[in-house]
């Protein structure tokens, strides 16, 4: 019988403060064939302090099965198991009082399109969105798909404009949607970059994180 819940009793990670004594949270999600402990590694470049990061691992290190261009319905039950995935583990940090404007969700590559999409129709004030080389799910973008207000959550797009998984118009359709649900969207768009993580995007989200931190 086919699992329509595969990633749902799969090992999460966490580094940092204890989350019974956390200020903040970071919801960290890594890439096709990646783990965990991959993605949880950013932390380290992070000048945080009281911050607890928090790593799911997918089924098979793999959140879905197909590309994020496909049919949403060609990449079930993978996509919604990894969706409730996030909203477990955001109700497990709400849990321990620390509100959404305190929670950032963090993804790279297929990691960053189901951060994006969580967010996209979980829309509300977090602390900040990080789309590493991602974008929203599905054959096409319908922004009545999606709706709610963000109430100006920073949310950052980092991506190659030849990434050989994450083609860029899909990154500027990401940002519209997230425009229109009132988020403070910075897209970054990097000549040549190829599909990985730059100095730039870590020197953007270490920045926003600090401020936090100051405002303590």
């Amino acid at each position: 019988m086919k699992n329509i819940d595969p990633h749902v009793y799969e090992r999460v990670v966490m580094t940092g403060e204890p989350l019974d004594s956390a200020y903040a949270a970071m919801i960290m999600l890594h890439g096709r064939g990646a783990t965990a402990e991959n993605i949880i590694t950013l932390a380290e470049e992070f000048d945080t302090d009281g911050f607890v990061f928090i790593a799911p691992q997918a089924a098979d290190n793999t959140w879905y099965p197909h590309s994020f261009l496909n049919p949403i319905e060609s990449n079930e039950p993978g996509i919604t198991s990894g969706l409730n995935k996030i909203s477990s583990l955001i109700a497990m940090v709400e849990d321990r009082n620390i509100p959404s404007e305190r929670i950032y969700l963090l993804g790279f590559s297929q990691g960053a399109c189901l951060t994006l999409e969580y967010a996209a129709r979980h829309a509300k004030r977090y602390g900040g969105i990080f789309g590493l080389s991602g974008g929203l799910i599905g054959a096409n973008v319908t922004a009545s798909n999606y709706s709610g207000l963000m109430n100006s959550t920073p949310v950052f797009l980092g991506c190659s404009d030849v990434d050989p998984h994450i083609p860029v118009e899909r990154v500027h359709e990401t940002a519209d949607i997230f425009n229109k649900l009132d988020a403070d969207v910075t897209k970054v768009i990097y000549p040549g970059m190829g599909h990985t993580v730059n100095e730039d995007e870590l020197d953007f989200i270490n920045n926003l994180l600090k401020s936090v931190q100051v405002s303590r």
